[in-house]
């Protein structure tokens, strides 16, 4: 279990998702973590692939049960998670490991594994343009939006303990620098 992993996380509507789409397209070696929700599931999404879509029984049995890396009750009643068998599948079959996730899940996966974790904190240009890319989206409630923008100006504070922030502005300047990033993180040693 020598891999390492790349951690992007960024505030609902940054642009993490399709930046980590486009390092696993681009870079081999790498695999990503999928992780567990006790949310619904969007039409568009698939089980096992973009989350592991489980109930909250069993997510919180999960937890008391210690089986999660980091968890989070990321809005309420809404709970997000790695599971620590995620980590331990990826490493098996010889890969790094990618994460798509909440900041604080982020920060946490960090502390838990130091220096073979990169944290990339993705940053919109403003908090207007996150606000029109999530209206963009068209997957939010009016309530559901105004919860992801209070959290998104709270998670902007969350830049500084990131190792690398990589500003999404104009997507076909960001995904080259991401793949860069990611490949010199990769290949140096720890």
């Amino acid at each position: 279990m020598s891999g390492k992993l790349i951690i992007i996380c960024a505030p609902s509507g940054a642009g993490k998702t399709t930046i980590v789409r486009h390092i696993l397209e681009n870079i081999p070696g790498i695999e990503f973590s999928v992780s567990a929700t006790n949310r619904a599931q969007r039409h568009n999404e698939v089980n096992g692939v973009d989350y592991y879509f489980i109930d909250t029984e069993s997510f919180t049995r999960k937890i008391a049960g210690d089986e999660f890396l980091e968890w989070e009750e990321v809005y309420p009643g809404t709970f997000y998670g790695t599971l620590k068998n995620e980590i331990d599948r990826i490493w098996n079959r010889g890969n790094h490991v990618i994460f798509d996730v909440d900041v604080e899940g982020g920060l946490n996966i960090k502390r838990h594994f130091g220096e073979r974790a990169l944290l990339v904190f993705v940053r919109p240009p403003s908090i207007e343009v996150l606000k029109e890319r999530l209206l963009a989206r068209a997957t939010e409630t009016e309530k559901s939006y105004n919860t992801r923008v209070a959290k998104a100006e709270r998670e902007m504070e969350f830049e500084k303990f990131a190792d690398y922030v990589l500003i999404n502005d104009q997507l076909q300047q960001t995904l080259p620098e991401a793949i860069k990033m990611t490949e010199n993180f990769l290949f140096k040693e720890v």
